[in-house]
């Protein structure tokens, strides 16, 4: 018998971790080859792990809600292969080598059990089967865990803050080894709590999804983050209505795609990107890291009521037919709930239709770490002046507003509102005549 490490795979650019969110297959259950063994979540999307081989769980390495690195081994997989070496051995070898492995696996899983058993996580601070164990290991307690202040990911510990820690406590006098926890108490106190809220018997207490609570930490950490200015501009599209009318239904039966108004106002963001790179940014620390490709956001709601940013890559590179297929295959699959964790990476611009909703305008709150976000309010149709060589006359057209948010840290007014302006150009200078 030979043993199969199963790892968690790389599920994309810049995804570094994953939630295991459930165990399909139990110790001891036999596993056919692409066959899912593990569920488990990104950010934003949920995806199964497959095994690579055929066999039979023998080990599972971590529990549900375990954070796991990508390249982690997860469980281990018994199969039939064997070695050149094992091959040659007897029959009899074979079975004496079995029991102690098995005692062995035993051993391991129980000895694990008891290694994170003094600490735990908490609904303030999650801490990895990794940090738990360096913690029993040097007999850090939990009120003292709980002190360390965490550097990764949502502020939590990592193996290099524990390190550091025990670095310091060994290296303070001994009658001083509390003073870490001690240093750090007022951070913990700074933190605001929200108030109370008073529940009475007619109430309804409903849990927060998964979903919804990372939704809810991405926003505030963005408010947080970023210094939000916005910028509105009213554009009219009038011809962009009109031609649109008049193309959608032979687009629909040469590309069988429907053809919608967000592909258009797509490719309207994707060259004013262009024209104005420094939009295109994201911030590190005091450096700006200037993007390469335009690789667009497209905010979509799913059934549940949450939303979702699958990512057009290299968006100025479509034509509008592309630039439609694109759209259409991202929405369609992030309301099935079939987005691949590459689907919502490397966004470096976003933008949200809230007039799918009927709202005129909103204030949108930036998709880190980009530094902007474009909302599309309602297509509506007003009296407006028209200006023509004859004199000014009052017309019906159909006009929207588009809401620019953007980083005050990197990005000024002049630039927040030369950008939406030019978003408003092209589609003002739509081309009625236009082949598709």
């Amino acid at each position: 018998m030979a043993k199969f490490e199963l790892k968690l795979p790389k599920m994309g650019e810049s995804v570094a971790e994953a939630t295991i969110t459930s165990w399909l297959k139990s110790v001891g259950d036999t596993i056919e080859a692409d066959e899912a063994v593990l569920e488990i979540a990104t950010d934003k999307v949920d995806s199964e792990v497959p095994s690579e081989v055929d066999g039979v769980l023998v080990e599972v390495l971590f529990n549900v809600d375990d954070v796991v690195q990508v390249g982690q081994t997860i469980a281990i997989i018994e199969t039939e292969a064997v070695s050149e070496a094992s091959a040659s051995s007897t029959s009899k070898e074979t079975t004496h080598e079995a029991a102690p492995a098995v005692a062995e696996v035993a051993k391991t899983v129980s000895a694990a059990q008891e290694t994170v058993a003094p600490v735990a996580s908490s609904s303030e601070r999650f801490y990895s089967p990794l940090v738990k164990n360096m913690a029993t290991k040097e007999g850090i307690s939990q009120s003292e865990l709980d002190a360390i202040p965490g550097t990764g990911k949502d502020g939590r510990v990592t193996k290099n803050d524990m390190l550091t820690y025990l670095e310091n406590r060994s290296a303070a006098p001994q009658p001083a080894a509390a003073q870490p926890a001690q240093s750090v108490a007022p951070k913990q106190t700074e933190k605001p709590k929200a108030a109370p809220v008073v529940v009475s018997g007619d109430d309804e207490i409903i849990e927060m999804t998964r979903m919804g609570k990372l939704i809810a930490h991405h926003m505030v950490e963005s408010v947080q983050t970023s210094a939000h200015v916005q910028s509105f501009i009213e554009a009219d599209v009038t011809k962009i209505w009109n031609w649109r009318k008049k193309v959608k239904d032979s687009f629909m039966k040469r590309e069988g795609e429907n053809l919608t108004f967000t592909p258009i106002f797509m490719e309207a963001v994707a060259k004013a990107l262009r024209d104005f790179p420094m939009m295109n940014i994201s911030v590190q620390g005091d450096r700006i890291i200037k993007k390469k490709h335009i690789n667009l956001g497209m905010a979509a709601a799913l059934p549940d009521g949450n939303l979702i940013v699958p990512v057009i890559k290299d968006a100025d590179q479509l034509n509008l037919v592309g630039m439609t297929k694109k759209v259409n295959d991202l929405a369609n699959r992030a309301r099935m709930n079939q987005l691949k964790p590459d689907d919502i990476q490397g966004g470096t611009y976003t933008v949200t239709n809230v007039g799918t909703f009927g709202s005129i305008m909103g204030t949108p709150i930036i998709n880190q770490p980009q530094v902007g976000i474009l909302a599309l309010g309602a297509i509506r149709k007003v009296p407006a002046v028209i200006e023509t060589p004859e004199g000014d006359f009052i017309g019906i057209r159909y006009k929207m507003f588009m809401s620019h948010s953007y980083d005050h840290r990197v990005v000024n007014g002049a630039l927040g509102g030369q950008f939406v302006k030019a978003v408003k150009d092209y589609l003002e200078a739509w081309d009625s005549n236009r082949d598709i």
